[in-house]
């Protein structure tokens, strides 16, 4: 799967991953390869990627992610 993570101001991450777990608004929620297609809003947390086995985790100030074919994009409204 490919993600990527924008901001206003910048891009904070591309690249393939194996799973990333969001902080939604309506609770957590795990994507991984295949999910059916999803968008979301994100509330203040941590978005955890999966990739190579090793773990990379971004806090996230709300935002929207959508799912479609393998694609992940996060739109966010600030990442620290």
């Amino acid at each position: 799967m490919t993600l990527e993570i924008i901001t206003p101001d910048k891009k904070v991450y591309t690249g393939e991953v194996n799973a990333v777990s969001f902080p939604g608004s309506e609770g957590r929620f795990q994507v991984l390869k295949d999910h059916a297609p999803i968008v979301s809003t994100l509330a203040k947390g941590d978005l955890v990627i999966e990739a190579n086995g090793k773990k990379q985790t971004f806090v996230v100030d709300g935002g929207v992610v959508e799912v479609v074919k393998n694609k992940i994009l996060v739109l966010a409204e600030a990442v620290a």
